[in-house]
This record gives C-alpha cells, structure tokens and sequence, in this order.
C-alpha cells in the first residue's frame, strides 16, 4: 500500500510539489486513509521520503504542511486493518518531525541492539517528548532563573494543533490549558485553544473538568461555541426522556462549569438570548429549566466549594422571589405548597403592576423559566385542590405562558383557561368517564375551538395535569391526548409537561407508581 519507506533515500522535493500534495490530500475525506491511498497507491511512498527529507523539514513551512498533511490521512475512529497500519506509520512520522534527529529510524540494527521493535521505540520517543515539554512548563523559574517566553508557549501550542487526537498528547493538552506565566495577557494561541474545543464538542478527546474550566474561562468564544453546540443539540434531539437530556446536559461539562460565576454569567446571557429569539419558544424554556436543575445539583453535590451563596447567582434585584422559586416544593403539604404559591404570584404581581417595566417583567418571566419548578406544582393543585384558590393559580400560569400582556392578552389567555378549568373539575366531580366529554374541550361542532397561542400552550398544560391526576380517567387517557395532539407542535407540548411530570413524580420516595404508569404509556404512544 505504499505505507513502508525503511531503507529509501531521500530525494530533494521543491514547495511546488509538495504543496500539490497538499492539496490532493485535502480533497479527501479527513480521517479516511484508505480513500486517499486507493486512489494514489504511492502517497504513502511519497509522503515517507519527504519526511525524511532534510532539505524538505529543515524549513518550518514545509514541515508544518507535511504534519497537515499527515493529520488529513489520520483516522481518530479506525475501521480496517489499512486504518491501523497508516496510524501507526503516522505516529512514527510525527515522532521523527517532533523530534531532533531521526538517525534511529534510518539504521534498523539500532533497534535491535536497543531490544525493542520500531513502534515501542518511537511510542517512547514521543512520551519522552510531550514528558519534557511538560516539565518545561512545569518548572519554576527558579529552578534555573529562566523564565518560559510566550513564543516558546505559543509555538508548543501550534505543534500540538495536529496531534490533538492522540491520546498521548492529552497530559501535554491540559498542562498547557492548566499553565499560569508570569505574562499579563494570553500566552496560548487562540488557533489552539480554538481546536482544543472543536474536539472537545466532537469527542475526539476527553479531558479533565478542571482542563476544560479552564479553557472556557481563558477563552470566551469556546465556551461560547459550547454552549451553542449543546443548545442545537438539544433542540435537535428527539427523545421525549429527561434522563436522556440531562445526560447529554452533564456530559458537556457546562453544569460543573457554571459553578463559576464567570462561566455561569455567560450561560445566563445566552440563554437569554436564545428566549428572545425564539420568542418563548417551549422546547427552549424546557431545555433552560433543565440546564438549571442540572446545575442546582451540581451545585449542591459539591457545595464545600462553591463561589456564591445559590441565590447569588441570580438576579439580585429579586432576591425574595429568587428566595421563593428556589424552595423544593417535594414532600409539602397541600396547604403548605398552596400558600407559598399565593407568595410567588404577589411578589410577581407587584412587578407586574406597579414597577410596569418590560426589563422588569422580563427578570421575573425569565427567574419563572429558570425556577420553573412551582408553575408545574400550581397547575397540580388547580386540580386537585379547592375551586376557591383558582384565580391566583390560574394568574401564576397564565403569567408564564404570556408575560408580555400586549393588548391585555393575557386577560383573554385568563377567561379562556378558566372556562377551560371550570369544565375539568366538572368531569373530575361527574361519575361518567367518556373521552368524548373531553373532546368537547378542544371541538365544537366538528371543527377546532379558535383560541390564543398561548392559551391553547396553558389550556394544553392542564388537561395533561387532569388526565395523570386524575386516576379515574387513566382508563381513557389516550384516547384524551389524541383529541388535544392534532399538530406536531401540540403533540411536542403536550410530551413535554408529561417529561417534566415523569421527572418530578420519579423519584425515590414519592407513591405514585400509577401516575408514573400512565404518563410512560402516553409518552410512549405519543
């Protein structure tokens, strides 16, 4: 296959030649070497004696494209045994341009009065290497009253640009992430740090949590890039679990992260962001919602270290309702989790009317999405409590699905989830269980009732509530859903308060093996 060069002289090779090289190798899919060397038997042939070209490495140019092109022809996933073969013939080839002389390579009875074969030699070679760069980078200067120059750093950071994917340089990788200079500004390239987090998001690498916080925290446009990455993930992502989502939430590293101030503050501004983009999109709020519970756990999982007392992460002009959100509505008495929820609505309602600012309604609309925890439990006890108590519940939920109230709409998005509301605690109290008395909520006369966006979102989130709640209408729960699911994006809404049930009532010590039944089955069916 062209893969051997032991034994072959060196030709000279002029930058033309090598640079059409280049770009022939470019022209292939990265990382597919059986691609390129079927269609060119003699790359490999070729490429071996410019390695061992003195007059073609002797000058940082070229050098720097052969290591391209050699990273273009390496596979970070093999797939056959030429896969194999050519990474491990690349690992020799960057141990030889790593290192000062490549002597041992063109005489093979140096290998044998050494007693190792080819490959152990140059898999120690290049540990020796990446462990002497790390004790450059380790040593005080002290040591030898030198101190490391940025452009030595810099130029360390280059190198490592094509060798990412070698799991040999990853101790390199974070002592360079992890690395202090006595410099008051970045020492690391940005091209570097750039590349780190490309393969950091692609999972081409794995590093430690602390490497990681510490490229966010010296980089901000890769803790940027991975904060967008896992927003179009998730949106991307079609399962209807939450365990699913928050795994992939966890695995980004980016709740362990946010227990810094810094990191958190930036997540805060994107978040935002994409809000208003979307403009309150659902599957955005709930991605939100999630991101925060992941980050209140990893919060309190290691709370010996935390930077802020947790209300200080959040906005400091609404420390009471900050307060208020944050209490864990599990395990409350009826009463209890009632009267707490008549203190969120006036702290919100206070905002709401007398400090009528958009900037202010839009604080306490984005803590509510954040803290989103009690607008589930509201919509609960609407159901499952005294009619008497509906206003202010119906109040705190018509706010969160329509916190603009452009043109009084949320006056409207009120009347039509009442009269909603008034009719399930008539089929919750009536003794006749018929799915087509619930049809009747959603079709008048063969067509669909015509109601405001948001009050379809709010009316949508208190069947779901009625049909899990409720257990006398398990029976005909599905046939209950179908009526309210004609449209994907129903279909989408409605799956999504039934997650964030499952997620709430899914939990060691909580009795509700038969909520928990029926909620898997109209996931699943959905």
């Amino acid at each position: 296959m062209g893969l051997q060069t032991a034994g072959t002289r060196p030709v000279p090779v002029n930058c033309g030649s090598l640079f059409a090289l280049h770009m022939c190798v470019e022209d292939y899919p990265r990382g597919e070497p059986t691609t390129a060397i079927e269609k060119f038997p003699a790359l490999g042939q070729f490429l071996g004696r410019l390695c061992w070209n003195p007059f073609v490495i002797g000058h940082e140019a070229t050098r720097q494209m052969l290591i391209s092109c050699l990273c273009c022809l390496f596979s970070s996933e093999p797939q056959n045994a030429i896969d194999r073969k050519a990474n491990s013939w690349i690992k020799e080839l960057f141990c030889h341009l790593l290192s000062s002389s490549g002597k041992g390579r063109e005489d093979p009875h140096v290998f044998a009065s050494l007693e190792c074969t080819a490959v152990d030699y140059y898999e120690k070679l290049l540990k020796n290497i990446i462990s002497s760069l790390i004790k450059q980078l380790r040593r005080s200067p002290r040591d030898n009253n030198t101190e490391l120059s940025a452009e030595h750093v810099r130029s360390m950071c280059i190198t490592c640009i094509p060798f990412l994917t070698l799991a040999e340089v990853v101790p390199l990788l974070e002592t360079l992430l992890h690395y202090q200079g006595p410099q008051p500004y970045e020492v690391l390239d940005s091209q570097f740090l750039y590349a780190v987090n490309d393969a950091i998001q692609k999972k081409k690498i794995a590093l430690s949590e602390s490497a990681v916080l510490s490229l966010w925290l010296r980089h901000l446009p890769s803790l940027e890039n991975a904060v967008l990455d896992l927003l179009q993930r998730l949106i991307a992502l079609q399962s209807k679990s939450f365990r699913e989502m928050e795994q992939m939430i966890k695995d980004s590293y980016l709740p362990q992260a946010a227990c810094n101030p810094s990191i958190f503050s930036v997540t805060d501004d994107i978040f935002r962001g994409a809000i208003l983009e979307s403009e309150g999109n659902i599957k955005i709020i709930t991605i939100i919602r999630l991101f925060t519970h992941c980050f209140i756990n990893e919060y309190y999982k290691d709370n010996a270290k935390a930077w802020l007392p947790l209300r200080a992460y959040f906005s400091p002009k609404n420390t009471p309702l900050v307060l208020a959100l944050l209490r864990k509505g599990e395990g409350l008495a009826p009463n209890t989790c009632i009267q707490h929820l008549h203190t969120i609505v006036k702290l919100l309602r206070s905002v709401d009317s007398e400090e009528r600012s958009h900037e202010n309604v839009f604080q306490c609309w984005f803590l509510l999405i954040r803290l989103g925890g009690w607008v589930d439990i509201a919509a609960e006890q609407l159901l499952t409590s005294d009619p008497e108590i509906s206003d202010d519940l119906l109040w705190l939920l018509a706010f969160y699905y329509n916190p603009c109230n452009e043109s009084q709409s949320r006056g409207r998005t009120m009347v039509e989830a009442k009269a909603v509301y008034e009719c399930l605690v008539s089929l919750r109290r009536s003794s006749t269980i018929c799915a087509m008395s619930f049809r009747k909520l959603f079709i008048q006369e063969n067509k669909p009732y015509t109601r405001h966006p948001t009050s379809l979102q709010l009316i949508r989130h208190l069947c779901a509530t009625f049909l899990v709640f409720c257990p006398e209408w398990h029976s005909v729960a599905k046939d209950c859903v179908s009526y309210m699911t004609q449209t994907q994006e129903a279909a989408s809404e409605v799956s999504d308060v039934l997650a964030r049930t499952l997620s709430r009532l899914d939990i060691p010590g909580m009795e509700c093996q038969k909520m928990i039944t029926i909620v898997y089955k109209l996931l699943k069916d959905l």
